[in-house]
Protein backbone atom coordinates (compact mmCIF):
# COMPACT_ATOMS: atom_id res chain seq x y z
CA UNK A 1 0.00 0.00 0.00
CA UNK A 2 1.56 3.83 -0.79
CA UNK A 3 1.59 6.43 1.97
CA UNK A 4 0.78 9.64 0.73
CA UNK A 5 3.81 11.24 2.03
CA UNK A 6 1.92 15.26 2.47
CA UNK A 7 -0.26 14.46 5.28
CA UNK A 8 1.65 14.38 8.33
CA UNK A 9 1.85 12.68 11.34
CA UNK A 10 1.12 13.42 14.32
CA UNK A 11 4.70 13.05 15.68
CA UNK A 12 6.15 14.73 12.26
CA UNK A 13 3.70 17.74 12.76
CA UNK A 14 4.46 18.47 16.29
CA UNK A 15 8.34 18.42 15.72
CA UNK A 16 7.50 20.58 12.44
CA UNK A 17 5.24 22.74 14.35
CA UNK A 18 7.84 23.40 17.46
CA UNK A 19 11.26 24.24 15.18
CA UNK A 20 10.17 27.77 14.70
CA UNK A 21 11.12 28.24 18.56
CA UNK A 22 14.46 28.64 19.02
CA UNK A 23 14.37 27.78 22.82
CA UNK A 24 12.08 24.27 22.44
CA UNK A 25 13.84 21.51 23.77
CA UNK A 26 11.66 18.97 22.53
CA UNK A 27 10.25 18.36 25.70
CA UNK A 28 6.13 19.83 24.54
CA UNK A 29 6.47 17.67 21.50
CA UNK A 30 7.38 14.47 23.03
CA UNK A 31 4.97 14.93 25.91
CA UNK A 32 2.29 14.98 23.55
CA UNK A 33 3.01 11.85 21.46
CA UNK A 34 3.44 10.18 24.78
CA UNK A 35 -0.16 11.23 24.78
CA UNK A 36 -1.19 9.97 22.10
CA UNK A 37 0.14 6.42 22.60
CA UNK A 38 -2.21 6.18 25.92
CA UNK A 39 -4.60 7.12 23.31
CA UNK A 40 -3.80 4.26 21.13
CA UNK A 41 -3.73 1.97 23.67
CA UNK A 42 -7.08 3.09 25.61
CA UNK A 43 -8.76 3.34 21.91
CA UNK A 44 -8.19 -0.59 21.39
CA UNK A 45 -10.17 -1.40 24.19
CA UNK A 46 -12.74 1.17 23.54
CA UNK A 47 -13.43 -1.12 20.48
CA UNK A 48 -13.21 -4.25 21.94
CA UNK A 49 -15.37 -3.29 25.28
CA UNK A 50 -17.61 -5.51 24.31
CA UNK A 51 -16.05 -8.63 24.15
CA UNK A 52 -13.75 -8.31 27.01
CA UNK A 53 -14.84 -8.08 30.74
CA UNK A 54 -13.58 -4.29 30.71
CA UNK A 55 -17.50 -3.33 30.56
CA UNK A 56 -19.89 -2.12 33.78
CA UNK A 57 -18.84 -0.87 37.19
CA UNK A 58 -15.69 -1.00 38.79
CA UNK A 59 -17.52 -1.19 42.50
CA UNK A 60 -15.76 2.06 43.62
CA UNK A 61 -16.89 5.81 43.23
CA UNK A 62 -14.10 8.39 42.56
CA UNK A 63 -13.60 11.43 44.40
CA UNK A 64 -16.39 13.24 42.70
CA UNK A 65 -19.10 10.59 44.17
CA UNK A 66 -19.70 9.17 41.20
CA UNK A 67 -19.58 5.41 40.14
CA UNK A 68 -16.30 4.62 38.71
CA UNK A 69 -16.64 2.28 35.41
CA UNK A 70 -13.62 -0.74 34.53
CA UNK A 71 -12.92 1.37 31.55
CA UNK A 72 -12.33 4.46 33.56
CA UNK A 73 -9.56 2.64 35.41
CA UNK A 74 -7.83 1.60 32.60
CA UNK A 75 -7.86 4.44 30.70
CA UNK A 76 -6.45 6.52 33.79
CA UNK A 77 -3.93 3.49 34.47
CA UNK A 78 -2.38 3.89 30.74
CA UNK A 79 -2.36 7.82 31.08
CA UNK A 80 -0.39 7.93 34.18
CA UNK A 81 1.89 4.58 33.01
CA UNK A 82 2.72 6.05 29.80
CA UNK A 83 3.75 9.85 31.27
CA UNK A 84 5.27 8.41 34.20
CA UNK A 85 7.31 6.38 31.83
CA UNK A 86 8.21 9.20 29.89
CA UNK A 87 10.85 12.14 30.32
CA UNK A 88 9.08 14.91 29.60
CA UNK A 89 6.20 15.06 32.53
CA UNK A 90 6.77 16.04 36.39
CA UNK A 91 3.65 15.26 37.80
CA UNK A 92 -0.09 14.44 36.80
CA UNK A 93 -3.67 14.91 38.34
CA UNK A 94 -6.45 13.07 37.29
CA UNK A 95 -10.38 13.30 37.63
CA UNK A 96 -10.44 9.90 38.57
CA UNK A 97 -7.91 10.33 42.01
CA UNK A 98 -7.96 12.94 45.07
CA UNK A 99 -4.78 14.03 44.76
CA UNK A 100 -2.00 14.62 42.06
CA UNK A 101 1.05 11.93 41.53
CA UNK A 102 4.60 13.48 41.53
CA UNK A 103 6.83 11.46 39.38
CA UNK A 104 10.08 11.86 41.86
CA UNK A 105 12.65 10.46 40.03
CA UNK A 106 16.12 12.60 38.48
CA UNK A 107 14.54 12.29 34.86
CA UNK A 108 10.91 13.26 36.15
CA UNK A 109 11.95 16.60 38.27
CA UNK A 110 13.94 18.38 35.23
CA UNK A 111 10.78 17.82 33.20
CA UNK A 112 9.32 21.55 33.08
CA UNK A 113 6.03 20.24 32.45
CA UNK A 114 2.92 18.86 34.46
CA UNK A 115 -0.54 17.33 33.04
CA UNK A 116 -4.08 16.87 33.78
CA UNK A 117 -6.65 14.65 32.31
CA UNK A 118 -10.08 13.18 32.48
CA UNK A 119 -8.95 10.01 31.20
CA UNK A 120 -12.17 8.92 29.84
CA UNK A 121 -15.04 11.90 29.45
CA UNK A 122 -18.42 10.48 29.44
CA UNK A 123 -17.65 7.23 30.84
CA UNK A 124 -21.60 6.61 31.87
CA UNK A 125 -22.01 5.88 27.91
CA UNK A 126 -19.60 3.45 27.61
CA UNK A 127 -22.33 0.62 28.42
CA UNK A 128 -24.39 1.38 25.34
CA UNK A 129 -21.87 2.20 22.54
CA UNK A 130 -22.05 5.97 22.55
CA UNK A 131 -18.92 7.96 21.72
CA UNK A 132 -16.64 8.97 24.75
CA UNK A 133 -13.11 10.68 25.11
CA UNK A 134 -9.81 11.80 26.99
CA UNK A 135 -9.56 15.61 28.01
CA UNK A 136 -6.03 16.96 28.65
CA UNK A 137 -3.98 19.77 29.55
CA UNK A 138 -0.18 20.79 29.90
CA UNK A 139 1.47 23.35 32.24
CA UNK A 140 4.65 24.89 32.84
CA UNK A 141 5.99 24.53 36.30
CA UNK A 142 6.48 26.73 38.35
CA UNK A 143 8.19 25.22 40.54
CA UNK A 144 12.15 25.01 40.94
CA UNK A 145 13.54 22.52 37.91
CA UNK A 146 15.52 19.85 39.02
CA UNK A 147 13.28 19.09 42.30
CA UNK A 148 9.96 17.50 42.71
CA UNK A 149 7.02 19.32 40.89
CA UNK A 150 5.00 20.52 44.01
CA UNK A 151 0.57 21.17 43.64
CA UNK A 152 1.33 24.31 42.89
CA UNK A 153 2.25 23.82 39.36
CA UNK A 154 -1.08 22.17 38.78
CA UNK A 155 -3.42 24.99 40.85
CA UNK A 156 -2.75 27.49 37.68
CA UNK A 157 -5.03 29.76 35.75
CA UNK A 158 -6.16 28.16 32.47
CA UNK A 159 -4.23 31.03 30.84
CA UNK A 160 -0.83 29.56 31.67
CA UNK A 161 -1.70 26.49 29.50
CA UNK A 162 0.64 25.83 26.86
CA UNK A 163 -1.41 23.36 24.90
CA UNK A 164 -4.61 21.37 25.65
CA UNK A 165 -6.36 19.02 23.53
CA UNK A 166 -8.88 15.91 23.95
CA UNK A 167 -9.74 12.81 21.84
CA UNK A 168 -12.82 11.33 20.77
CA UNK A 169 -13.47 7.08 20.50
CA UNK A 170 -16.01 7.76 17.79
CA UNK A 171 -16.87 6.42 14.62
CA UNK A 172 -13.03 7.33 13.85
CA UNK A 173 -10.80 8.33 16.55
CA UNK A 174 -9.57 11.97 16.46
CA UNK A 175 -6.96 13.92 18.60
CA UNK A 176 -7.07 17.32 18.68
CA UNK A 177 -4.72 19.64 20.40
CA UNK A 178 -4.06 23.31 20.90
CA UNK A 179 -1.48 25.66 21.46
CA UNK A 180 -0.43 29.32 21.26
CA UNK A 181 0.05 29.08 17.75
CA UNK A 182 -3.91 27.14 16.56
CA UNK A 183 -5.61 24.42 16.91
CA UNK A 184 -4.80 20.88 14.54
CA UNK A 185 -6.89 17.53 14.27
CA UNK A 186 -5.14 14.02 13.75
CA UNK A 187 -7.20 11.03 12.86
CA UNK A 188 -6.19 7.84 13.73
CA UNK A 189 -5.30 5.79 10.39
CA UNK A 190 -5.51 1.80 12.00
CA UNK A 191 -3.99 0.82 8.78
CA UNK A 192 -0.40 2.30 10.35
CA UNK A 193 -1.41 2.66 13.86
CA UNK A 194 -0.64 6.65 13.09
CA UNK A 195 -2.38 9.64 14.27
CA UNK A 196 -2.33 11.52 10.53
CA UNK A 197 -3.34 15.06 10.12
CA UNK A 198 -6.89 15.68 9.25
CA UNK A 199 -7.70 19.27 10.70
CA UNK A 200 -5.29 21.35 9.61
CA UNK A 201 -5.93 24.59 11.56
CA UNK A 202 -9.03 24.99 13.23
CA UNK A 203 -11.57 27.64 13.53
CA UNK A 204 -14.48 27.50 14.85
CA UNK A 205 -17.46 29.20 12.84
CA UNK A 206 -18.51 32.48 14.38
CA UNK A 207 -21.78 31.19 14.54
CA UNK A 208 -23.80 27.58 13.77
CA UNK A 209 -27.05 26.04 14.47
CA UNK A 210 -26.87 24.04 17.52
CA UNK A 211 -26.81 24.24 21.20
CA UNK A 212 -26.42 21.57 23.63
CA UNK A 213 -28.03 21.63 26.70
CA UNK A 214 -29.29 19.05 28.99
CA UNK A 215 -33.44 19.94 29.35
CA UNK A 216 -33.73 17.78 31.80
CA UNK A 217 -32.66 20.17 34.39
CA UNK A 218 -34.49 23.62 32.71
CA UNK A 219 -36.65 24.27 35.64
CA UNK A 220 -33.30 24.21 37.85
CA UNK A 221 -31.68 26.69 35.54
CA UNK A 222 -31.33 30.58 36.25
CA UNK A 223 -33.98 32.12 34.75
CA UNK A 224 -31.02 33.76 31.78
CA UNK A 225 -30.58 30.81 30.68
CA UNK A 226 -33.74 29.32 30.64
CA UNK A 227 -34.74 32.73 28.83
CA UNK A 228 -32.06 32.32 26.24
CA UNK A 229 -33.19 28.22 25.82
CA UNK A 230 -36.36 29.55 24.96
CA UNK A 231 -34.77 32.22 22.42
CA UNK A 232 -32.84 28.55 21.00
CA UNK A 233 -36.12 27.21 21.04
CA UNK A 234 -38.10 29.92 18.90
CA UNK A 235 -35.91 30.28 16.12
CA UNK A 236 -38.20 29.35 13.21
CA UNK A 237 -36.82 26.00 11.42
CA UNK A 238 -35.88 25.85 8.08
CA UNK A 239 -34.55 29.81 8.02
CA UNK A 240 -31.12 30.68 8.03
CA UNK A 241 -31.81 31.70 11.81
CA UNK A 242 -32.84 28.28 12.54
CA UNK A 243 -31.17 26.16 15.64
CA UNK A 244 -31.41 22.75 16.68
CA UNK A 245 -31.08 21.08 19.97
CA UNK A 246 -27.92 18.45 20.18
CA UNK A 247 -26.97 16.93 23.33
CA UNK A 248 -24.94 13.34 23.08
CA UNK A 249 -24.17 13.58 27.10
CA UNK A 250 -20.36 13.17 26.02
CA UNK A 251 -18.75 16.86 26.51
CA UNK A 252 -16.15 16.14 24.32
CA UNK A 253 -18.20 14.39 21.75
CA UNK A 254 -20.25 18.02 22.19
CA UNK A 255 -18.10 20.37 22.09
CA UNK A 256 -15.89 18.59 19.20
CA UNK A 257 -18.73 18.72 17.04
CA UNK A 258 -19.64 22.57 17.95
CA UNK A 259 -16.23 23.21 17.22
CA UNK A 260 -16.16 21.89 13.83
CA UNK A 261 -19.48 22.75 12.69
CA UNK A 262 -20.23 26.01 15.16
CA UNK A 263 -22.59 25.91 18.52
CA UNK A 264 -22.85 26.39 21.64
CA UNK A 265 -22.54 24.24 24.40
CA UNK A 266 -23.69 25.17 28.04
CA UNK A 267 -23.61 23.53 31.44
CA UNK A 268 -25.29 26.08 33.90
CA UNK A 269 -25.62 25.79 37.41
CA UNK A 270 -28.64 24.55 38.93
CA UNK A 271 -30.62 25.33 41.92
CA UNK A 272 -29.03 22.05 43.43
CA UNK A 273 -25.46 23.13 42.24
CA UNK A 274 -25.21 26.38 41.93
CA UNK A 275 -21.40 26.05 40.84
CA UNK A 276 -22.27 23.09 38.32
CA UNK A 277 -21.12 19.76 38.08
CA UNK A 278 -17.66 20.45 35.45
CA UNK A 279 -14.24 20.26 36.64
CA UNK A 280 -12.74 23.27 36.03
CA UNK A 281 -8.96 21.64 36.07
CA UNK A 282 -9.83 18.62 34.02
CA UNK A 283 -12.83 19.94 32.05
CA UNK A 284 -13.23 23.51 31.26
CA UNK A 285 -9.67 24.75 31.29
CA UNK A 286 -9.00 22.62 28.58
CA UNK A 287 -11.50 23.39 26.39
CA UNK A 288 -12.12 26.77 27.14
CA UNK A 289 -7.99 27.23 25.69
CA UNK A 290 -9.25 24.93 22.68
CA UNK A 291 -12.03 27.20 21.92
CA UNK A 292 -10.59 30.62 22.28
CA UNK A 293 -7.15 29.01 20.04
CA UNK A 294 -9.84 28.52 17.83
CA UNK A 295 -11.91 32.06 17.65
CA UNK A 296 -14.98 30.73 20.21
CA UNK A 297 -15.38 32.00 23.72
CA UNK A 298 -15.46 30.49 26.80
CA UNK A 299 -17.15 31.53 30.13
CA UNK A 300 -18.74 30.40 33.11
CA UNK A 301 -21.78 33.06 32.98
CA UNK A 302 -19.27 35.92 35.20
CA UNK A 303 -15.94 35.74 33.95
CA UNK A 304 -13.56 34.29 31.23
CA UNK A 305 -12.85 30.58 32.35
CA UNK A 306 -9.19 31.06 31.92
CA UNK A 307 -9.29 34.09 34.16
CA UNK A 308 -10.41 32.12 37.22
CA UNK A 309 -7.80 31.31 39.88
CA UNK A 310 -8.54 27.33 41.20
CA UNK A 311 -8.20 27.10 44.80
CA UNK A 312 -8.45 23.29 44.83
CA UNK A 313 -8.16 20.59 42.16
CA UNK A 314 -11.18 19.40 42.30
CA UNK A 315 -13.50 22.46 41.67
CA UNK A 316 -16.57 22.66 39.70
CA UNK A 317 -17.71 25.80 38.06
CA UNK A 318 -20.60 26.60 35.46
CA UNK A 319 -19.47 26.26 31.74
CA UNK A 320 -20.16 27.33 28.92
CA UNK A 321 -18.41 27.32 25.20
CA UNK A 322 -19.31 27.99 21.68
CA UNK A 323 -19.23 30.26 18.26
CA UNK A 324 -18.40 33.67 18.78
CA UNK A 325 -21.58 35.15 18.23
CA UNK A 326 -23.67 33.00 19.55
CA UNK A 327 -21.63 33.31 22.66
CA UNK A 328 -22.12 36.77 22.49
CA UNK A 329 -26.06 36.58 22.18
CA UNK A 330 -26.05 34.31 25.36
CA UNK A 331 -24.10 36.87 27.18
CA UNK A 332 -27.09 39.44 26.15
CA UNK A 333 -29.22 37.39 28.89
CA UNK A 334 -26.47 36.45 31.78
CA UNK A 335 -26.00 40.22 32.09
CA UNK A 336 -29.70 40.63 33.26
CA UNK A 337 -28.80 38.79 36.68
Amino acid sequence: MAIDRRILTLDEFTIQQFRGFPQATGELSSLLRDIGLAAKRINVEVNKAGLVDILGDYGTTNVQGEEVKKLDIFANNQMMGVLRHGISCAGIGSEEMEDVVIFDDETSNKSKYVCLFDPLDGSANIDVNVSIGTIFSIYKRVSELGKPATKEDFLQPGNKQVAAGYVVYGSSTILVYATKVGVNGFTLDPSIGEFSLSHPDIKCPPTGKFYSVNHGFFFQYPKQVQDYIHACQGKVLDTPESYTQRYIGSMVADVHRNLIKGGIFMYPGTAKKPNGKLRLLYECNPFAFIAEKAGAIATNGKQRVLDIQPTSLHERTPFYVGSKLMMEELETYLKQA
